[in-house]
């Protein structure tokens, strides 16, 4: 058998300039089930923050983005970092063109953080869907225990 390795083509970047992130403090609300007023929901949407958003309370936390008026949305990057302790987080997103709903699932990704390997998750989606009313993120910080806080470092929409 004659073989040839060939090089693979890099693949090009698919950074989204910060003019293009949508300014969800113009935009938008948001509804939260807890937050911790040292880490609030705001942190997780400016650039160079080191901290994002954490929840107060432990378990189950909902982060709903309502939007002023529908929009379409093409991109959704969602950041999370772990440097403490080991756990399995689920996330679910989900939007409604409706306040009110019904919610159609986009995602459901589960992730495992480790202090001595992989402390960050970046999730970045092409999405195409008009009429956004209502951004749901749902996050279960801790499928094993149960007693971790929530915490998400960005939240970026295009």
């Amino acid at each position: 058998m004659r073989k040839t390795l060939v090089a693979r083509p890099p693949i090009p970047a698919r950074a989204v300039p910060e003019r293009k992130w949508i300014d969800l403090e113009q935009v938008a609300s948001v509804e939260l089930t807890s937050e911790d007023p040292n880490f609030p929901f705001e942190y997780a949407l400016v650039s160079g923050r080191d901290s994002g958003w954490q929840a107060l309370t432990r378990g189950e936390q909902i982060i709903r983005i309502v939007f002023d008026q529908p929009r379409d949305l093409q991109r959704i990057r969602l950041e999370f970092s772990e440097t403490a302790h080991e756990r399995t987080q689920e996330f679910t997103l989900r939007w409604a063109a409706e306040r009110e709903g019904p919610f159609n699932e986009i995602v459901r990704q589960q992730w495992t953080f480790s202090p001595q390997g992989s402390t960050a998750e970046m999730e970045d989606y092409e999405v195409h869907l008009s009429g956004v009313s209502v951004l749901e993120l749902a996050l279960r910080p801790d499928l094993t225990q149960g007693n971790a806080l929530a915490s998400l470092a960005r939240w970026r929409l295009a």
